[in-house]
C-alpha cells in the first residue's frame, strides 16, 4: 500500500499561485515527492482543486492501493459526502472530486486533523520534505 501525505497552501491574495505538496511512501521508504504550483483559486476551493490534481498525478500508481493523508476537514467531509455547505462552486467541485476519486478506484482519504499522533506524523513528514510549510 502506498501512503500519500498531501498538503495544500492557499493564496489569500488574488494573482498568487496556490501550492500542492505531496510525497509518496511505500512502507517507510519515500519513493516520490513533488510540489506543484497552480493558478489562483478562492481559498474555499483549494482543497477540491488540489485533490483533483493529486488524482491526476497518481495515475502512474493506478494499480496500487493508495491511502491519502490530509489535514483538511472540509475536503474530507466533501469526499465523504457529508459537507453541509450551500456554496454552489464548492458543491460542484465536490462532485467532480468525488467522481475523479471513484473513477480512479483504489484511493482512500484519511483526515489526520483529529488524531494528535497522526497529525504529528503528517506534520513531520511535510516539514521534512518541503521548505515552505502548509500549516
Amino acid at each position: 500500500m502506498l501512503t500519500v501525505y498531501m498538503a495544500e497552501i492557499p493564496a489569500f491574495i488574488e494573482e498568487e499561485d496556490i501550492e500542492l505538496q505531496y510525497c509518496i511512501y511505500n512502507e517507510s521508504e519515500m519513493i516520490f515527492k513533488k510540489s506543484v504550483l497552480m493558478n489562483y483559486k478562492k481559498p474555499v476551493l483549494v482543497g477540491q482543486v488540489t485533490m483533483q490534481r493529486l488524482v491526476q498525478e497518481l495515475k502512474p500508481y493506478k494499480g496500487e492501493e493508495i491511502l491519502v493523508l490530509i489535514h483538511d476537514t472540509p475536503l474530507y467531509e466533501s469526499v465523504r459526502g457529508t459537507l453541509k455547505t450551500k456554496h454552489k462552486d464548492v458543491l460542484l467541485l465536490a462532485r467532480k472530486t468525488n467522481k475523479a476519486i471513484k473513477d480512479f478506484g483504489n484511493i482512500t482519504v484519511k483526515n489526520v486533523s483529529f488524531n494528535p499522533n497522526d497529525l504529528r506524523v503528517w506534520g513531520e513528514v511535510i516539514k521534512e520534505n518541503f521548505k515552505q510549510l502548509a500549516f
